[in-house]
């Protein structure tokens, strides 16, 4: 989420951006541009790479990468320094993107095995009793075509 949000924040700040490094107007937008190639263009590969070097160990580096690059972006003091950032904050965020889930899931205590089926039930059978096909059973299917619908 955060890199979703990071993404989008950099909008809002363009503008104090160009003035303070000297971005011409041609330019700024190289500075949203460079993350949104490098993510875009590299998530493939991050999705490779987590396959051979590990789920984990794509995620640490591509945060890792993602953190310091950002830490580099925020010190840039000149243009390109702060294009190349961005662009590697995308490689970063390419390198963690499609395993944040993944470390969610597995960082969290697995739910228990000996918990009621009920409670693994719940869902659908609720979805059934909204949708009207469990309150009427085949009935409901049988009148619905006889009406023409």
């Amino acid at each position: 989420m955060i890199i979703a949000i990071y993404y989008n924040i950099v909008f809002v700040f363009l503008p104090e951006i160009g003035a303070d490094l000297g971005f011409t107007a041609q330019n700024l937008q190289w500075v949203v541009s460079a993350y949104a190639v490098a993510f875009g263009g590299f998530l493939l590969l991050g999705g490779r790479a987590t396959d051979l070097f590990g789920r984990k160990n794509m995620f640490v580096l591509g945060m890792f990468l993602y953190a310091a690059s950002s830490l580099v972006g925020a010190l840039a003091g000149d243009p390109v320094s702060l294009i190349a950032a961005r662009a590697a904050q995308g490689l970063g965020g390419a390198g963690a993107g499609r395993r944040r889930g993944w470390a969610a899931r597995s960082w969290l205590p697995p739910r228990s095995r000996s918990s009621p089926p009920c409670s693994r039930r719940a869902p659908s059978v609720t979805g059934r009793c909204r949708s009207g096909v469990a309150p009427a059973g085949p009935a409901w299917f049988s009148a619905r075509s006889s009406a023409g619908c």
